[in-house]
């Protein structure tokens, strides 16, 4: 990362430094979680149990400062227990409202494909709208409001695979993977994650987190940049390569991302490389290669070698 001059840009190195001492070997990941969260997205991590995928959405709400709740996703989940339910006070002669877990500034998601699609559905609107509707009556989520959803490998029995209206909704979706060599080392011999976690101080509030998003809408976008970013999406609708492409909602999620990757390394315009950065993470999962012979985060690879910048 290049020199901060802004404050709250110094506070995002630090944050990214405290992360990646309790996230061993992943600072590449860690930097997409944040650029996602500045962005104004929503994050799937996809990923084998015991990966840390837990642990990355702890961090983030912990060095943040913002309010956490987690929902354990399971085949008998319900909306009412995402949402809430009202429920009737005799006191009162009348039925109270009872919010749910979604009610928090970050909602981690944990295996979420283990639930039925009917309870998957429950995040739809909170995820695209940041309000739910209960019973008739719409209620506003709190701000900023960022979803970190974990999702085991679809081979896994007692899964339900995320539609593509769902999987939309993910501004990004990462794998951690395994650890190298001298990480791996590191997390065997070192303190235990979670009392290194509960050491963590906050490093921003929800004011200061507003403030850094508002900043990423401000990141200058070039007329030549929009171009190779058009590129990529005319490339992805190929349909002798791919069966599904990009939207242009994928486009707008790729200059978001790409806007808040340049701002974590201290630029004020969007160059090229911001967009190779991120593009796996945004394309991986909205891709479907022509003939299902490769995985949307090969076939994202593949197109942005494939794709020459104007």
């Amino acid at each position: 990362m290049t020199e901060h001059t802004n404050p709250l840009q110094a506070t995002l190195a630090q944050a990214l430094q405290q992360a990646s001492h309790v996230i061993l070997g992943k600072q590449h990941q860690i930097q997409l979680a944040l650029a996602c969260l500045l962005a104004r997205g929503h994050l799937l991590i996809e990923d084998m149990p015991g990966m840390g995928k837990t642990t990355l959405a702890h961090v983030l709400a912990q060095i943040l400062g913002l309010d956490f709740h987690r929902i354990q996703f399971t085949s008998d989940l319900l909306p009412a227990d995402i949402l809430g339910v009202s429920v009737y006070d005799r006191e009162q002669r009348g039925f109270t409202f009872h919010p749910g877990p979604i009610f928090a500034q970050v909602i981690l998601a944990d295996e979420v494909n283990r639930a039925t699609p009917k309870a998957q559905s429950a995040l739809l609107e909170a995820m695209e709208e940041q309000q739910v509707t209960v019973e008739g009556e719409t209620r506003k989520l709190p701000a900023p409001f960022f979803v970190i959803a974990t999702q085991n490998p679809m081979h896994q029995i007692g899964t339900f695979p995320l539609p593509e209206s769902q999987l939309d909704r993910f501004l990004m979706r990462i794998e951690l993977g395994y650890p190298d060599h001298q990480a791996e080392r590191a997390l065997l011999s070192g303190e235990d994650r979670r009392v290194l976690l509960s050491k963590l101080a906050p490093l921003l509030d929800a004011q200061g987190l507003l403030a850094l998003q508002r900043e990423v809408s401000g990141i200058h976008v070039a007329d030549a940049l929009l171009d190779y970013v058009q590129a990529l999406i005319k490339a992805s609708r190929q349909p002798a390569h791919f069966t599904l492409g990009l939207s242009p909602r994928a486009g707008i999620a790729l200059i978001r991302a790409a806007q808040a990757w340049a701002l974590l390394n201290g630029r004020r315009q969007v160059m090229p490389e911001d967009v190779q950065a991120v593009f796996v993470a945004v394309a991986g999962h909205r891709l479907r290669a022509a003939g299902g012979n490769e995985s949307g985060a090969v076939a994202a690879q593949s197109l942005l070698a494939s794709v020459a910048i104007p």
